[in-house]
């Protein structure tokens, strides 16, 4: 009997492909502490993992695995302020950082002055198949 390993980049690739979220584990209520910090401005206008062009002025960020299309609720740990954004690109890719707002989510977060923050992120809603 041959076992197959799934490597963390292929995991992703099943998610960009439209694999059921809910399969993976992942579902509403699921949360991840860690860093977030926010795109810089020279983004601005570049193409996202989801084929969307990136708007500093939306509410969207970018997460490692989450699959493309899910709400979540991202809340400073310092202050509890919250904020609710859509997943539509893939990143942050530096250790430690669990997600990258657009700027004006940032902004709204108030981690701007700041840069980066501890942040609690929870899973709100997932696309179905049909929505991918």
């Amino acid at each position: 009997m041959k076992m197959i390993v799934l490597s963390a980049s292929l995991l992703a690739a099943l998610f960009l492909i439209g694999v059921d979220a809910q399969a993976a584990g992942v579902s509403p209520g699921h949360t991840q502490k860690g860093v977030a910090s926010y795109y810089h401005n020279s983004l601005h206008g570049r193409k996202t993992a989801s084929g969307q062009i990136y708007n500093k002025n939306k509410l969207s960020a970018a997460h490692k695995t989450l699959p493309l299309g899910t709400k979540v609720r991202v809340t400073d740990v310092k202050t509890g302020k919250e904020i609710v954004v859509r997943i539509n690109d893939r990143g942050p890719f530096v250790r430690g950082r669990v997600i990258d707002l657009s700027r004006t989510a940032a902004k709204e977060l108030g981690i701007i002055q700041r840069g980066v923050a501890k942040v609690e992120v929870e899973v709100i809603s997932i696309p179905s198949r049909r929505d991918s």
